[in-house]
């Protein structure tokens, strides 16, 4: 069976891409570390590196072992510091991870109240712009509780915390019609220029597939990374825009329109395992308080 030091082994020699390296920043010898990465090899039944002239590269086998080799030292690692919290060493610390969109929209009215009620609690917050690399931060073991949209054919528990609605914005001034019940056919949108989201952005895709379920391909004005200035932006006359409409503000000055066929999606908290008291206890926190 591996051994976390071995795991701890075999993380370090790839990041660092050297044997040489690896041991310099173990503060092992060099044998002793290619001695223990045999051995690893030898309990998991098969080469998990190729050793190459001037650098390391993953097997088959090592490519789908790493994730789990660092999700396993990130838990060691929460284990220690909920050992050292138990005893009063240090005060408790929250590791969540989630999407641009939703720590805009949908975290802060939560993470408010949970401030309020465990001030002793430091929260981190980790943002990806895309649904897919929260997926793989929340396998990698990188965070103790993940936000967003339904991860597919994910094994752990997965608490469902609402429906997200998208909204179109436009100029308050725009002269685009929409229906008597403050709706718009996207279709109608065709022949503007859009607000769009950089390549990668989960929201780029979103947008995307809206646009050619109505029949055509969005023609980008302008591209962001952040999702607060995409409806500034539509608001501003460069475009429309399609955003969640938790993440406009009260007094927001753009024209806002709902989709014809509305455009919506399932937000979710989700973990690798049945949560420890300090993540469940936020997940309460979440499914009260996510404006969602």
């Amino acid at each position: 069976m591996a051994s976390l030091r071995q795991l701890e082994y075999l993380v370090t020699v790839v990041d660092t891409g050297s044997f040489t390296r690896a041991a310099e920043q173990l503060h092992v010898t060099q044998p002793a570390l290619s001695h223990q990465m045999r051995a690893l090899e030898h309990s998991v039944g098969g080469p998990l590196l190729e050793r190459l002239p001037r650098s390391v590269r993953l097997t088959p086998m090592g490519r789908a072992m790493l994730p789990h080799a660092r999700a396993a030292l990130a838990d060691a690692e929460r284990a220690r510091c909920a050992a050292r919290q138990a005893s009063g060493q240090v005060a408790g610390e929250l590791l969540i991870a989630t999407v641009y969109s939703v720590s805009l929209g949908v975290l802060p009215p939560a993470l408010r109240v949970w401030r309020r009620e465990r001030p002793d609690v430091d929260v981190r917050l980790f943002e990806y712009r895309h649904a897919d690399e929260l997926r793989d931060a929340m396998l990698a073991g990188e965070a103790d509780l993940a936000i967003g949209p339904r991860p597919a054919g994910w094994t752990g528990p997965v608490r469902t915390l609402g429906t997200e609605e998208f909204v179109v914005v436009l100029p308050a001034d725009g002269a685009t019609e929409s229906t008597s019940d403050g709706t718009v056919d996207l279709a109608e949108l065709a022949d503007c220029a859009w607000v769009h989201y950089a390549p990668g952005h989960g929201l780029a895709e979103l947008l995307d597939a809206a646009c050619a379920e109505a029949g055509f391909r969005p023609r980008p004005a302008v591209r962001t990374e952040q999702t607060a200035a995409a409806p500034l932006l539509a608001a501003a006359g460069l475009g429309p825009a399609l955003v969640p409409a938790n993440v406009l503000p009260a007094e927001f000055i753009g024209r806002i329109l709902l989709p014809g066929k509305p455009i919506r999606r399932e937000l979710v908290a989700y973990g690798r395992s049945e949560p420890d008291p300090l993540t469940a206890a936020f997940g309460e926190v979440l499914a009260r308080h996510a404006r969602v």
